[in-house]
């Protein structure tokens, strides 16, 4: 008598996933730009790294590196890096184009009905909560990435110095970001260049 199969495993994650055609990619674009209330990278984070397993935790943080640096807005700029990895400059527009669709037109509406009812105090109430849920989604956007950050080659304790650094300059000195990121980063880049060299030799 044969023995029964078991029931069967999971399938493991695919880590070089990726989307099959233009209208996948432009509506996983959409669908993360539609939950991002008070910002969209930690829900990129999950539904890109996570959920859909198109980027690598590892990389993910390398593209935020790179979009956070080039003018513009940081997830657009990083729509625009994910939708030219995998259909060029048509993927490109094409996740453009899921970012900012959706959400243009619920803004807009929003935007109409907060003229309304600004004065209303639930209203009011309901986005000083959002701000809180906002920033605890960040902080724990942070966390998650914080981890690739372990193989990196500044080592642990000088990436805590410099997110230190960063995080007091900018949240509590307010000095200007971009100032912050060019000083900061430069001092990054050649303490990276530096070990590199001395690794080579």
């Amino acid at each position: 008598m044969s023995a029964q199969p078991g029931p069967a495993a999971p399938p493991a994650r695919n880590a070089q996933a990726a989307p099959a055609t233009h209208r996948e990619l432009f509506g996983a674009f959409t669908r993360l730009a539609l939950q991002g209330f008070g910002g969209v990278l930690p829900v990129a984070q999950h539904e890109l790294v996570e959920r859909l397993g198109w980027v690598e935790r590892e990389e993910f943080l390398r593209l935020l590196s790179s979009a956070q640096v080039l003018p513009g807005p940081t997830v657009v700029n990083l729509a625009l890096m994910i939708g030219d990895r995998f259909f060029g400059w048509r993927g490109a527009l094409t996740a453009l184009l899921g970012m900012l669709l959706a959400p243009s037109v619920v803004v807009l509406t929003l935007a109409v009905a907060a003229m309304q009812l600004r004065e209303l105090p639930w209203v009011a109430g309901a986005l000083r909560g959002m701000a809180v849920v906002a920033a605890g989604l960040v902080a724990s956007t942070a966390i998650r990435l914080a981890s690739a950050l372990r193989g990196n080659v500044l080592g642990t304790p000088l990436n805590a110095l410099l997110g230190a650094l960063t995080l007091l300059a900018v949240g509590v000195l307010h000095w200007p970001l971009v100032g912050v990121a060019l000083g900061l980063g430069c001092v990054a880049v050649a303490a990276a260049w530096r070990r590199l060299g001395a690794a080579a030799r």
